[in-house]
């Protein structure tokens, strides 16, 4: 087939991802004092993961002893390192638990992944500009980016299912961190969009590691190598690095056509705040966010059941396509990511323990033979009103029901939970446990003394905001 050799226009998208990052003004109240939460959460979900070694033993600089003037602060650690390996480092002990926020769309995600790159350059950019004299970025800079990388990511899952041809939902954390940072560094609309073209040109990881049989820890560390990549792109694209005008659309060789399925990707509403205003807390259980509902229903029903183990006949579990497609599993498990994303594994958890903490996913947890025999009495349907209300943008219903069933003949009630405790729905009533979940997840690391100096900017926005980053994030160096 012969090619022209003629220079096309830029792909739309690529330009409305630009110009969103750059000129739009966000005004919405509700979406800042929601990323000041999501901040707060996000950080605490990644000293949590401090506490595991299979996470720590990724830590720090590639090549040991590396020393980085301006280098990045890593929280919970005294790493300090250089922004693109600042980035893995701040993404992956952010994922490693599975317990910060969450979207569910055509595709799903978690946009403070995006905190990685976000948090690491904004401590590199602020320290650079303190050597130079200069003003640094205020945490409230943060929180706009925050904001502008939920919209990216989270719009773009909306109608673009990177699931559906196999392909991980990390691609779209490559791409909002890349746009963002780009414009953190100095990039104008040129930067930001060679940056990005680089990004889609880079691939995606395809989601082997997250289904079985081959479900494995890389599914904790995909995002944080996602969000470090994106800031690698921003730093070419600054040292004026080209981009490539139909990355997306080149007929034969651009993104859609290799990997889209031929189809074209879409947004199909403006860039503002929609996201960060939408997004799903996870609140009360480090689990797969498709099972949060299905973890409530569990524990509800445990005070009524946890004293008639041998008396259980069936437990059905009524949900929706999504939670089918990702984590309906039969058979073993083989590590703590396999059964952190296993509906039948988290119910069982709710069902014998009434409560689900991150300990309950490891070996020691799993060897109780009662989590099992349990699991092996799951019946997992589809309910079609579960799946349209998924899908519904006004509800985004995340819906389970769980009943026990009886060898005499009688059941529990049918337990439904269709709005998981984050949801914008339960707004009110989930940002009381948020800070506290925040607060128990920084004692597992700090000294009474340090974590007092912690929580007294953290919970007041006006104070926060307007804290400079490097103070902010020297607050965290252990």
């Amino acid at each position: 087939m012969q090619t022209t050799n003629e220079q096309n226009k830029t792909d739309v998208l690529l330009e409305e991802i630009a110009d969103y990052v750059l000129n739009k003004d966000i005004t919405s109240t509700e979406a800042y004092n929601t990323a000041h939460y999501i901040l707060l959460d996000t950080i605490g979900c990644g000293v949590l993961a401090l506490n595991y070694p299979e996470c720590t033993k990724l830590l720090g600089p590639i090549v040991p002893g590396t020393v980085v003037p301006n280098g990045v602060r890593v929280p919970g650690t005294s790493h300090v390192l250089d922004p693109v390996q600042g980035a893995f480092n701040i993404g992956a002990i952010i994922r490693w638990l599975d317990y910060n926020d969450t979207w569910l769309a055509a595709e799903w995600g978690h946009p403070s992944d995006n905190l990685g790159g976000i948090l690491a350059v904004a401590d590199y950019v602020s320290q650079e500009r303190l050597a130079k004299g200069q003003a640094p970025l205020k945490v409230q800079d943060v929180l706009e980016m925050m904001i502008k990388a939920h919209e990216i990511q989270g719009v773009l899952a909306l109608e673009n299912s990177l699931n559906r041809v196999g392909l991980d939902h990390v691609l779209y954390v490559k791409i909002a961190t890349t746009a963002v940072v780009t414009k953190m560094l100095g990039g104008g609309r040129e930067e930001i969009v060679n940056a990005l073209s680089n990004a889609w040109l880079d691939n995606s990881s395809l989601r082997t590691y997250r289904h079985a049989p081959n479900t494995g820890s890389r599914k904790s560390w995909a995002a944080g190598d996602a969000t470090s990549r994106g800031v690698r792109f921003a730093m070419m694209a600054m040292k004026g690095e080209m981009g490539y005008q139909t990355a997306l659309s080149a007929p034969g060789w651009g993104f859609q056509d290799v990997l889209f399925n031929k189809q074209e990707l879409k947004i199909n509403q403006p860039l503002d705040s929609y996201v960060m205003e939408n997004v799903l807390f996870k609140v009360s259980y480090p689990a797969e966010f498709h099972a949060q509902t299905a973890a409530e229903a569990a524990i509800q029903l445990y005070p009524e059941v946890k004293d008639r183990w041998d008396e259980i006949d069936q437990i059905t579990i009524s949900t929706h396509e999504s939670a089918i497609r990702i984590i309906d599993k039969k058979g073993p498990l083989y590590n703590p990511a396999d059964r952190d994303h296993c509906l039948q594994y988290i119910t069982a958890i709710g069902l014998l323990k009434g409560n689900i903490v991150a300990e309950d996913y490891e070996d020691e947890a799993a060897v109780n033979p009662l989590v099992d025999r349990l699991r092996d009495k799951m019946l997992v349907t589809e309910n079609k009103a579960y799946t349209e209300d998924y899908l519904d943008p006004e509800k985004r219903s995340i819906a389970n029901a769980v009943q026990v069933h009886f060898t005499d003949g009688t059941s529990t009630e049918s337990i439904a939970c269709e709005y998981p405790l984050g949801h914008r729905f339960r707004r009110d009533e989930a940002i009381p446990k948020v800070l506290e979940k925040y607060a128990a997840n920084l004692a597992t690391q700090y000294s009474r003394k340090q974590l007092e100096r912690i929580e007294a900017v953290s919970y007041e926005y006006d104070t926060l905001t307007a804290m400079n980053v490097n103070e902010f994030m020297e607050l965290f160096v252990k």
